[in-house]
């Protein structure tokens, strides 16, 4: 199927009658499904369920179809209750479409750090809004809007390009090419770079992207020569299309692959491991040469997402450090789907984190509520303390939570969450966070005021699904 970009949608069917049942394969995006199951009926029609495995969990895949001379008429729902979505399927050469031969892996051993990321990097990434929409007007646009609004200033500096900007097929000599959303990505780099920012890019270690692109599988030093060459200081390295031909126990080798040839182009590039927290990736992210990982799955602009990710990684803390952070996806702050309390939930807890700050919204378009949660300049600091040490979960009642982190200079960060659906009083005992009397300071980060300190405790009010950021010194 086209696309609007000039590329195709492709899904290939290998299929074999055999009575009345059909076996085979289907390649889809980045995923290879085994036809588990098949029917054909007396008016000829065929079902199909194919299926595969991903990680611990099954995939499955339906279709309805039906042979109308050398042409297969499909209908497919990727939910039952949505309308179905009618194509035709043709031949196509042979060989076409088939699974690349499987690459040999290299013996593990570890990549030297880059020097990069000695704070959690900051800046914006096309996918949560744009997704497929992405071109390079817009980027153009929000590198701009990063200047005038002030988010360049408050540290926000890499402009990153998610997926769905690749072409359809690589040039004569196997390079990358990209498709006519971004007819060239270096004047666009240059462009970028000209505004005191860095540019971004987006690649999969398998045959295809998340999204069917163009993936970088067999081409790893020279699509990282490319980007070299075209100035890219970042790079999100998404596992999708490697699933269809690695298990998850081989992850470590194919990202030092790749980890390998990113330094062999002797240029910076930051290294960011997209795999949703596989294979215990924390444990092994640093030795590839990564300074982000994934932990979690995607993130949505919903309470329920944001929280289920956010405060499921206190046990990871002993895993950040400079140059290396817990990634738990980027920011939803602006995009519309949380209240304003929930966003400052956002913001505190993902720097509690140490964690990436990669805005998602439209910079060109921002409220000042919204200005006013990423550009904190007193909660960025908590993000970006030198010390880089992740927050944990302290004392903990019911959806009332306490959470601390340590700071270079000696202060602790304090986050005190209302994860519940009504305003709640909430006290804070100095002694729990590591105080034997009163702090000599307490700053409240959202309220840009200071505090009095008295007493073994502090006692506060805060919002249904809100935070009170403290700092204490």
């Amino acid at each position: 199927m086209p696309r609007a970009d000039g590329t195709n949608s492709k899904v290939y069917f290998n299929l074999r009658q055999e009575g009345n049942k059909i076996t085979g394969t289907i390649r889809s995006t980045q995923f290879f499904y085994k036809i588990s199951d098949s029917s054909i009926g007396s008016d000829g029609v065929i079902t199909l369920t194919a299926s595969m495995k991903d990680g611990k969990s099954d995939r499955t895949v339906k279709y309805e179809a039906k042979l109308v001379g050398d042409q297969l008429q499909l209908s497919t729902r990727r939910r039952p209750e949505d309308k179905p979505t009618e194509s035709i399927a043709r031949r196509v050469p042979d060989g076409e479409g088939a699974m690349p031969a499987r690459l040999t892996l290299p013996a593990l051993k570890k990549i030297p750090a880059n020097g990069l990321a000695k704070t959690p990097p900051m800046g914006w990434n096309s996918w949560n809004l744009f997704k497929s929409r992405v071109n390079d007007e817009i980027v153009r646009g929000i590198a701009d809007a990063m200047v005038t609004s002030g988010m360049r200033d408050a540290g926000y500096v890499y402009v990153n390009i998610d997926d769905t900007w690749e072409g359809e097929r690589r040039d004569p000599q196997g390079n990358i090419t990209t498709n006519s959303k971004f007819p060239d990505m270096k004047a666009l780099a240059d462009y970028v770079h000209n505004k005191g920012l860095k540019l971004g890019i987006y690649t999969s270690p398998g045959p295809n992207t998340c999204a069917g692109y163009e993936g970088t599988y067999g081409h790893e030093e020279q699509d990282a020569k490319t980007f070299a060459a075209w100035g890219i200081d970042y790079v999100k390295y998404d596992w999708c299309g490697a699933r269809i031909l690695y298990t998850d126990e081989e992850m470590p080798q194919v990202y030092q692959k790749f980890g390998e040839a990113l330094q062999k182009t002797g240029r910076p590039i930051l290294y960011s491991l997209c795999q949703y927290g596989r294979d215990d990736v924390w444990k092994w992210g640093p030795d590839v040469g990564g300074n982000a990982w994934r932990t979690t799955g995607d993130i949505s602009d919903r309470w329920e997402s944001m929280t289920r990710i956010g405060f499921s990684q206190s046990d990871l803390a002993q895993y950040a450090a400079p140059g290396h952070w817990n990634d738990p996806d980027m920011l939803e702050v602006g995009n519309g789907g949380m209240t304003a309390d929930e966003y400052r939930t956002h913001m505190s807890l993902w720097s509690l984190l140490a964690a990436p700050l990669l805005a998602g919204n439209d910079i060109r378009n921002m409220s000042p509520e919204t200005k006013s949660i990423l550009m904190n300049p007193e909660v960025i600091a908590i993000d970006q303390d030198k010390a880089g040490k992740q927050g944990t979960r302290g004392p903990q009642q019911s959806d009332q939570e306490i959470w601390v982190r340590e700071l270079a200079d000696g202060a602790r960060a304090i986050g005190i969450f209302n994860r519940g659906s009504a305003p709640a009083d909430m006290t804070l005992k100095w002694a729990d966070v590591g105080f034997s009397k009163p702090p000599a300071k307490v700053r409240d980060l959202w309220a840009h005021a200071d505090v009095k300190a008295e007493g073994s405790e502090y006692k506060v009010t805060v919002p249904m699904h809100g935070v009170v950021l403290l700092r204490l010194k």
